[in-house]
C-alpha cells in the first residue's frame, strides 16, 4: 500500500510504456505482488512500476513485505469465475503452473533475474 500525497512519481509499466499514476493527496495505491498474482491465476495482476523524483524534495520509502515460510506450500486461490489473465506477462509466468513452495517460487523469480544464482546456494540452502 502506498500513501499517496500531491507530488506524485509513481510510474506503471504498460505493455508500450510507462505511464503516470496521476497523484491524490489521500488516496491509498495498492500495489498487486506477483506471488499474488500467481494465487489469483491472474485475476489480479501485477504490474511493473518506479518511482521518478520530480519534486525536487527528499522522498522516503519504507517497503515492507510479507512472505510465507520457505518450505509452505503454495496453491492457487479458488476463485469465482477463475482466472481472467489474457495475453503474455512480461516475464512468460504461466498462471496455471504448479507452484510447490514459496521457496521454489522464490527461487525460480530470483534465478530469473539473476541466473548465475541458479543451482548455487540457492538452492543448496547455502543462504
Amino acid at each position: 500500500m502506498l500513501g499517496q500525497d500531491d507530488k506524485g512519481g509513481l510510474e506503471v509499466r504498460t505493455r508500450e510504456r510507462w505511464i503516470d499514476v496521476p497523484p491524490h493527496g489521500d488516496a491509498l495505491v495498492i500495489n498487486v505482488g506477483d506471488m499474488f498474482e500467481r494465487l489469483t491465476r491472474g485475476r489480479f495482476r501485477s504490474a511493473p512500476h518506479r518511482v521518478v523524483n520530480r519534486a525536487g524534495v527528499s522522498r522516503y520509502s519504507f517497503p515492507l513485505f510479507f512472505d510465507p515460510a520457505f518450505t509452505a506450500p503454495v496453491e492457487p486461490l479458488l476463485i469465482e469465475g477463475g482466472a481472467v489473465a489474457g495475453g503474455t506477462r512480461w516475464d512468460a509466468v504461466d498462471f496455471h503452473a504448479e507452484i510447490g513452495t514459496y521457496g521454489d517460487y522464490l527461487i525460480g523469480k530470483v534465478s530469473k533475474v539473476f541466473p548465475e544464482l541458479a543451482g548455487s546456494k540457492l538452492e543448496g540452502g547455502g543462504l
